[in-house]
């Protein structure tokens, strides 16, 4: 039969334990949240470029009707 102080002890060492766990995982998020942060970024830049080339691409004439019309 166990005792009820195991029982505590046992109790005890779980829940510091799963703090640990708790702290790990948070840093975790955090760090993978400044990735993100950081991807995003990027991103943003690269569409900003991709939009500003295609622009400059584009065809600058205007639609007008065939002569056939």
């Amino acid at each position: 039969m166990t005792m009820p102080a195991d029982r505590l002890t046992t109790l005890e060492i779980r829940i510091a334990e799963q703090e640990n766990t708790i702290e790990e995982l948070s840093r975790q998020i955090a760090e993978q949240w400044k990735v993100i942060e950081r991807q995003q970024k990027k991103l943003d830049a690269l569409t900003h470029r991709f939009l500003a080339l295609e622009e400059q691409t584009a065809p600058a004439h205007e639609a007008t009707k065939p002569p056939h019309w």
